[in-house]
């Protein structure tokens, strides 16, 4: 079925997305697609290796340096001690009611 597609059939299809995308936003679509494509393909080349781990390298990963900073002051309002009130007030807050019905058989 697609053998049979030539240069007449192209010119076709392109002139038709000219007209329904115009002409600035047809090459944004063709790169677009030319990514996606590219994409697919290393998709496709990696389907059984781990890309969860790009570190290559089998030492293990220096701990990051804890430095002295300025302590907070505790005047400014941004900064105090969450009291048990509070976090019941925001706990409050964001509970949501629900009215449900429950239901024990299933009609499939």
């Amino acid at each position: 079925m697609f053998g049979q597609i030539g240069p007449l059939e192209i010119a076709l299809v392109l002139i038709i997305a000219l007209i329904v995308f115009g002409p600035k936003r047809l090459p944004e679509l063709g790169k677009s697609l030319g990514k996606g494509i590219n994409e697919f393909r290393d998709g496709i080349s990696n389907l059984g290796h781990n890309d969860d781990d790009e570190d290559d390298d089998d030492e293990p990963a220096e701990p990051a340096e804890l430095t002295a900073g300025e302590a907070p002051d505790p005047d400014d309002p941004a900064v105090h001690e969450i009291t048990d009130a509070e976090r019941a007030k925001v706990a409050e807050d964001d509970a949501e009611t629900v009215d449900a019905e429950v239901v024990t058989e299933r009609h499939d």
